[in-house]
């Protein structure tokens, strides 16, 4: 079964575990500094931090969306460096409800590394429990030679297989940005506004209780069919504005028991930078 959630109290017992390792991708997607600021004011004892526009991001070209997924190579370098190895658990945090430590999570499993976990309730959880905090900023050790990646847990789309969908549908897009961004009636982070023609909306919001922490499997499962019927999971692809939250559905699916849904990484900003592409707006 895939590993998906840890909880604070799991992670604070497997802190002195030498096979473990953690990592802070706190962010601010309109304050790309905030993330690093959070982590020197304090983080989880051991956590790493990593950046998601420079670390976890490849070069943008304008037409390959926010948050270009890296090389598998670079990935397997940036993980090696930090000390991943096949058998680390590796544990993501944020204090974003889990969207950039899901978007870790579905990385780290493209890659083909299977332990790897989101702490539920993340940074606000931890602290709420009363769990240390440090202050020591852990870099990654120089001279590590890459760990190789391994076959791949985790599948893409690209945007060919997205416009070839419209004509003969062989699966579903799933929207996990807001409800008013799906419909086009605000777009804060890209220049055009709408979703891909034919996606269904399920904001990532929705996959959390009120204290941060993911809904349970069975209520996750009943929303996801709610809205998917009896679709496939693997007929399932998820799409946001680059990338990212539609990992937080993808990892709400994994939890749910619905497995092997797919990730079109490029997502609404690399879908709308080329105006070819047809664009839908309303609900």
């Amino acid at each position: 079964m895939t590993m998906t959630l840890i909880s604070a109290a799991d992670l604070a017992g497997r802190l002195q575990s030498p096979d473990v390792r953690i990592f802070d991708v706190r962010h601010d997607l309109a304050d790309h500094a905030a993330g690093r600021r959070a982590y020197e004011q304090g983080h989880i004892p051991g956590a790493r931090y990593l950046d998601h526009e420079t670390e976890l991001a490849a070069p943008r070209t304008g037409s390959n969306g926010r948050h270009p997924l890296p090389s598998r190579a670079d990935l397997a370098a940036l993980m090696a460096a930090h000390g991943v190895q096949p058998d680390t658990l590796v544990v993501a945090y944020d204090a974003s409800g889990g969207m950039f430590a899901a978007h870790l999570w579905w990385m780290l499993r493209w890659l083909g590394h299977e332990r790897v976990a989101v702490l539920d309730g993340g940074w606000q959880g931890w602290v709420a429990a009363g769990l240390p905090v440090g202050t020591d900023a852990v870099a990654a050790e120089s001279g590590s030679g890459a760990a190789p990646a391994g076959p791949s847990l985790a599948e893409t789309v690209d945007a060919d297989a997205v416009l070839a969908n419209l004509a003969q549908p062989a699966f579903t897009v799933l929207d996990a940005r807001a409800a008013n961004r799906y419909r086009g009636e605000v777009e804060p982070m890209d220049p055009v506004a709408g979703h891909i023609p034919g996606a269904l909306n399920r904001p990532n919001g929705e996959n959390l209780q009120a204290d941060g922490r993911f809904k349970p499997p069975g209520q996750l499962r009943a929303e996801f069919a709610s809205l998917l019927g009896d679709r496939d999971p693997r007929a399932v692809v998820h799409q946001c504005g680059s990338g990212i939250t539609a990992c937080h559905n993808l990892l709400a699916m994994e939890i749910a028991g619905l497995a092997g849904s797919r990730l079109y990484p490029g997502s609404w900003s690399e879908w709308c930078s080329d105006p070819a592409r047809p664009v839908a707006r309303g609900a």
